[in-house]
C-alpha cells in the first residue's frame, strides 16, 4: 500500500523504476531476440535462470512457476500434502500462505509469533503439531529468516516436511546457508516488489531432492511429464522466458542490492535510536537478513500513517489483519487466539525501503515520523 502526496519532498515506498533502468541495457537485446524467435515458454532463458538460482541458493534444483502462491501449493503437493493433511504456519503472514494450503484441500493450522521478530514461535509450533500434520511452512517475513534451527529440530522429531515461504527473503543467509536451502523444499515469489523481482508475476520452488523437483515440474505442466501424457491433475504454472531474462539480470545484482538494503536498515536504526516512541526491528544472532521491508511499531499507528502519507512519505502496513481475522479464514481462529500477532497488527508500520533509497530520503522519513509519534492526537 502506497499513497503519494503532492508535496515537494516525496519519498516513495519503493522505486522499481530505478532497478529496471539499471538492467535495461543488459536485457534489451535478449528480450528483442525472444520476441523475434517467439521462444516464450521454456527454452534456454528459463533453463539458464533455473540453474543460476539453484546455484545461488546452493540447492540441487530450481523449478520456475507462475507465481509465489503456486510455488507454495506445488511444493506442498510434491511432498504429499493433500486433503486430510494439516499444515502449520504463522498467523502473521500474507494470506497467500494459507490460501495455498486451502487450495489443495489441506487444513491451515495457525500459531502465534514471537514478540521480538514477529516470526513463527517455535514453542507454539511444537504444541500445534498433531498426527495429521504433514508440513510446516515457516515464513521468512520482512526479509528476516525464521528461527529455522529450532524449526528443523521440531520437524525432524515429528517427521514432517518443511516448506519455506521464502517470498520475502531472496539472499538472506544464516551461517552461510541461503534462504531456500533449509527445508525439504522452498517456495519463493518474484513479484515485482520483491528483493528479486520480475517484470510481472513469477515464482519458483527450490529443493535438494530431485524427485520433488520433478514432481513440481510435472504438476505445473498440467500433471504431464511428457507431452499429452497426464498422470495426475495438475495446473498451468510455468515461468515464462521474458521473466527469466529479467530475473537473471537482477540475480547478478541481488547481493549488491541486498547490501544496500542492510545499509539503509542500519541507517534507520541510527536515525531512530533517540526516538523511543518507535520500536525498530532487530536481527536474530547468526542471521544476515535482507530487509525486504523495514517494519517499525508505533502507538496510534493509523494517525501516524496518515500524517506520513500527507507529507508525501510512502508507507504500508504488512499486514493489517492476521490470517484468522480475514473473512476468508475466519474459521481458523477467533479474536484473542493469537495475541502477539493481533497486537502487532495495530502497531506495525512499513517505512520506505529499496536499494536505491538515499540517506537524504531516510532523514526526511525519520524527521516526519519523529514529529508524528511525539505529537498526541
Amino acid at each position: 500500500m502506497t499513497v503519494i502526496s503532492t508535496t515537494t519532498q516525496q519519498v516513495p515506498f519503493v522505486d522499481l523504476a530505478a532497478q529496471q533502468a539499471e538492467i535495461l541495457p543488459v536485457i534489451r537485446d535478449e528480450i528483442e531476440e525472444l520476441l523475434a524467435t517467439a521462444a516464450f515458454i521454456g527454452g534456454p532463458a528459463v533453463d539458464g535462470f533455473e540453474r543460476a538460482y539453484a546455484g545461488y541458493t546452493g540447492t540441487a534444483a530450481c523449478v520456475g512457476v507462475g507465481n509465489g502462491t503456486d510455488a507454495i501449493e506445488l511444493a506442498l503437493r510434491a511432498v504429499g500434502v493433500g486433503p486430510g493433511s494439516e499444515v502449520v504456519l504463522p498467523a502473521n503472514t500474507f494470506v497467500a500462505t494459507a490460501e495455498a494450503v486451502a487450495r489443495i484441500g489441506a487444513t491451515p493450522v495457525l500459531v502465534d509469533v514471537d514478540t521480538e521478530h514477529l516470526l513463527l514461535d517455535p514453542i507454539q509450533l511444537d504444541r500445534a503439531i498433531t498426527a495429521a500434520t504433514k508440513a510446516i511452512v515457516p515464513v521468512h517475513l520482512y526479509g528476516q529468516l525464521a528461527p529455522i534451527d529450532q524449526i528443523q529440530d521440531i520437524a525432524s522429531s515429528h517427521g514432517v516436511a518443511i516448506i519455506e515461504d521464502a517470498a520475502q527473503s531472496q539472499g538472506a543467509r544464516r551461517q552461510g546457508i541461503v534462504s531456500g536451502a533449509f527445508g525439504t523444499a522452498a517456495a519463493t515469489s518474484f513479484y515485482p516488489g520483491k528483493n528479486l523481482g520480475a517484470a510481472g508475476d513469477a515464482g519458483a520452488v527450490t529443493t535438494n531432492n530431485p524427485e520433488i523437483a520433478d514432481r513440481v515440474r510435472m504438476l505445473g505442466a498440467h500433471g504431464s511429464a511428457s507431452k499429452y501424457v497426464h498422470d495426475v491433475v495438475g495446473v498451468n504454472s510455468r515461468l515464462d522466458a521474458i521473466q527469466a531474462v529479467v530475473l537473471r539480470a537482477k540475480l547478478e545484482r541481488l547481493d549488491t542490492w541486498n547490501a544496500a538494503r542492510r545499509a539503509a536498515a542500519d541507517r534507520y536504526d541510527r536515525l531512530l535510536s533517540d526516538v523511543p516512541e518507535v520500536r525498530t526491528p532487530c536481527v536474530r544472532p547468526g542471521n544476515e537478513d535482507v530487509w525486504h521491508l523495514y517494519v517499525v511499531q508505533v502507538g496510534e499507528r493509523d494517525r501516524v500513517l496518515e500524517e506520513l502519507q500527507a507529507e508525501g512519505i510512502g508507507t504500508g502496513i504488512h499486514y493489517p489483519s492476521p490470517v484468522h481475522l480475514t473473512n476468508a479464514f475466519r474459521n481458523l481462529g477467533r479474536p484473542g487466539d493469537f495475541p502477539v500477532a493481533e497486537r502487532a497488527a495495530g502497531r506495525i508500520l512499513s517505512l520506505p525501503m529499496f536499494p536505491h533509497l538515499t540517506p537524504v530520503q531516510q532523514e526526511r522519513v525519520v524527521d516526519v515520523l519523529a514529529n508524528a509519534v511525539t505529537r498526541k492526537s
